[in-house]
């Protein structure tokens, strides 16, 4: 479990509080509390059993007063509802919601598989382990919504207005924001990796840059990114001029016909050339996700490359391949 220094709640005023898990590196995701008279909305859960339950109880004195009745899933990444069924067991008071493309994707990468591959003993399982080898995927039961919503979605919390806005496909197919304007705060989910790099594994990355548009157009005050610390509308420019940036340079190799994997290497190449634009994030390697996003984008015949091959594809440009 992780070290509790490493995660922790922040109040960020007017009643919203933000849980931050270390880094936010792979899996350690955020969640935040929203609360109103009486009762709170939750949006998100953690990657595990045990790191839900933590984060439950580090939240029990502000609970105690208003217990969760809403939980939100920005969309489908485990590490943001995995831990679904211990913040809202089935048949208890806590309604969990989502948009109807998340809830649609939750069961296409589910615990089971993560469980096998971390359990793997060959050269794969020690690729996933390295990633993900810190967390318990074999404790989880999938808790699907249930309540589903497309567009936007109005949700009142002991008197205050919460906004559920679909701004996906993007970084998955629902992603969703959870906007508090009385408290001039955006959750973002993973449309916003504070010092990380964005991952698009739906895409286009269009719609992502609008969804950053739409972001900055809210004018909130506080963004809470789903992993990461504490941000302002700063972060979220800067999240846009990076896939700004992919999807221009990676039309260009397409262009000129070269693989997606070469230019993926080539593009990165060229930001180590020239230090201090997007290289000082983590997980850097995402940028071959995001060039084969892009390939696929501008033609569809283009074969998407496996999981297992993204993952290492991700880790040789970070130099952490095992083996």
């Amino acid at each position: 479990m992780a070290d509790p220094t490493d995660c922790a709640w922040h109040d960020v005023g007017n009643g919203c509080h933000a849980y931050v898990q270390r880094d936010g590196g792979w899996g350690w995701s955020n969640a935040g509390l929203v609360v109103g008279d009486g009762v709170s909305l939750l949006v998100d859960t953690l990657f595990d059993n045990r790191l839900t339950a933590a984060m439950l109880q580090a939240a029990a004195p502000v609970t105690a007063g208003a217990p969760v009745a809403t939980l939100v899933n920005t969309h489908a990444n485990g590490d943001h509802h995995f831990g679904n069924a211990v913040a809202a067991p089935v048949g208890g008071p806590v309604e969990v919601v989502a948009s109807a493309a998340c809830a649609a994707e939750m069961t296409e990468l589910g615990p089971d598989l993560l469980a096998a591959l971390n359990a793997d003993p060959t050269e794969v399982g020690e690729l996933f382990r390295s990633f993900f080898g810190e967390f318990h995927f074999d404790e989880v039961e999938l808790r699907l919504p249930d309540r589903t919503f497309s567009d936007r979605l109005r949700v009142d919390v002991g008197g205050r207005t919460v906004e559920l806005v679909e701004l996906g496909p993007a970084h998955t197919q629902g992603d969703v924001v959870v906007h508090v304007p009385d408290a001039s705060t955006v959750f973002t989910g993973d449309l916003l990796f504070h010092g990380g790099t964005p991952i698009v594994w739906a895409g286009p990355l269009s719609n992502w840059v609008a969804a950053c548009d739409a972001i900055v157009a809210m004018a909130p005050e506080t963004v809470v990114p789903g992993h990461g610390q504490l941000a302002t509308l700063d972060a979220v420019r800067s999240a846009r001029e990076y896939l700004v940036w992919v999807e221009a340079s990676a039309t260009q190799a397409h262009a000129a016909g070269i693989d997606p994997w070469d230019a993926a290497q080539q593009l990165a190449r060229e930001l180590g050339s020239t230090p201090g634009r997007f290289d000082q994030w983590g997980e850097f390697g995402r940028l071959a996700v995001n060039v084969e996003a892009v390939y696929r984008e501008l033609d569809p015949a283009v074969q998407g490359s496996d999981v297992v091959t993204l993952f290492q594809h991700m880790a040789a440009i970070e130099g952490t391949l095992p083996g």
